[in-house]
């Protein structure tokens, strides 16, 4: 049978295991099953804020960090360098924003750590609402603000 420009072309193997992703989809999905993990408000409430940063941010990018025996690994979200990370506990779930001391925050979401003097934190509770519009702007804000810090980097390598 005579092969046609229309035909399949076998598959050879690459090497790659159907596990195998590249990092992007691969901590996606590792997002997605801690979602389904929770299976409690937990989930429910990261899912609604992982939707949030996504509207705020179409360019945003999903990363899993810091995996070890004992701690799963943390969600992350980027642009420019890290926005904030996901982490779920007993009683809340906490999104850290790793540049908040330096970003506005005119609506008072900012309500954990802070003390310090570069990361701030929201710690959701069960039942908490999030001020949808205040929190996108947060993740606007965080962009904008690796954004400068990336270009006044490059500033000084010249």
């Amino acid at each position: 049978m005579a092969e046609t420009p229309d035909d399949p072309i076998p598959i050879r193997s690459s090497g790659m295991t159907p596990t195998d992703r590249p990092d992007g989809e691969a901590a996606s999905a590792n997002i997605s099953k801690r979602i389904e993990e929770l299976g409690d408000w937990r989930g429910e409430t990261l899912a609604q804020v992982r939707q949030l940063i996504h509207e705020a941010d179409p360019d945003i990018q999903e990363e899993w960090k810091w995996e070890k025996p004992k701690s799963g690994g943390t969600p992350v979200w980027s642009h420019d360098g890290g926005v904030c990370t996901g982490e779920s506990y007993k009683q809340v779930v906490k999104l850290t924003f790793f540049r908040g001391a330096s970003i506005e925050d005119p609506k008072k979401l900012f309500n954990s750590s802070l003390e310090g003097t570069t990361r701030r934190a929201i710690d959701l509770r069960e039942g908490e609402k999030i001020d949808e519009a205040a929190f996108k702007q947060l993740i606007r804000a965080a962009v904008a603000a690796n954004s400068a810090a990336r270009a006044q980097q490059a500033t000084k390598k010249r």
